[in-house]
């Protein structure tokens, strides 16, 4: 087996609730977990259980309480996440770890076309390299449905389901080695979620490992390699 892309040991996340007197929130403790490329970690469990938690403390939007989140980008380097300097964090996600996230954020008054293109200009620039971002990322928005009368329009004036889309050809229009997935077909028709199935296993045959949450349990079981239970703290009723 290839060398490990990830390795969480020990990782624990509590908040603090300083709008409630300090009150402690605990949600994760002791996770343990050991990703290698080529393969696709479900995470599985009840909602409220720490999924989507586990996977901002990956990218690295949360830092961890406790614990390491080990990340080897290169067959000479491995960089801990909870300790990462913000200029790391910057190449890491430029160059490393992708992530779907369950809502687009984006800068208004952007097209679409130019949002999904954007990471393939990161550290380019000139004329022909944006016509060649644009063309892939018109490739992309072709095999997402996104019809090319939306493609010089703002995403944010897009309905749900095509801001999902947009979302998913931005993340994974850039080959990373690292990539994150959070509810990727939430908003999606049979359709498109087929597409987004193809799209992971695609990633995954290319080499990219992928740590996903998937609320849909056929989408879950059709891009799985291996599944691995998240047991939170449970939120008192």
């Amino acid at each position: 087996m290839t060398a490990a892309l990830l390795q969480i040991d020990g990782v624990a996340k509590r908040f603090t609730l300083h709008h409630q007197h300090g009150a402690v929130l605990p949600v994760l403790d002791d996770v343990r977990l050991t990703v290698h490329p080529g393969e696709c970690v479900v995470l599985d469990g009840p909602s409220g259980m720490g999924k989507s938690t586990l996977l901002k403390l990956i990218y690295a939007n949360y830092r961890a309480s406790r614990g390491s989140v080990v990340l080897h980008p290169g067959t000479d380097r491995a960089v801990d996440l909870t300790q990462a300097t913000p200029r790391t964090l910057i190449e890491l996600r430029r160059d490393t770890i992708g992530y779907v996230s369950q809502f687009l954020r984006v800068i208004p008054r952007v097209a679409a076309i130019d949002v999904v293109a954007e990471p393939l200009l990161e550290g380019h620039s000139g004329d022909v390299a944006q016509q060649a971002a644009r063309a892939e990322a018109a490739t992309w928005l072709e095999r997402l449905r996104i019809p090319p009368a939306l493609w010089s329009l703002p995403p944010a004036t897009f309905s749900g389901g095509e801001q999902q889309r947009i979302n998913i050809a931005r993340s994974l229009i850039k080959p990373r080695p690292l990539l994150l997935v959070d509810e990727p077909t939430a908003s999606l028709d049979a359709a498109n979620t087929r597409t987004v199935i193809d799209l992971l296993r695609e990633a995954r045959e290319r080499g990219a490992a992928i740590v996903g949450v998937f609320h849909d349990p056929e989408v879950a079981a059709a891009v799985a390699t291996r599944r691995v239970a998240i047991a939170g703290f449970r939120r008192p009723a």
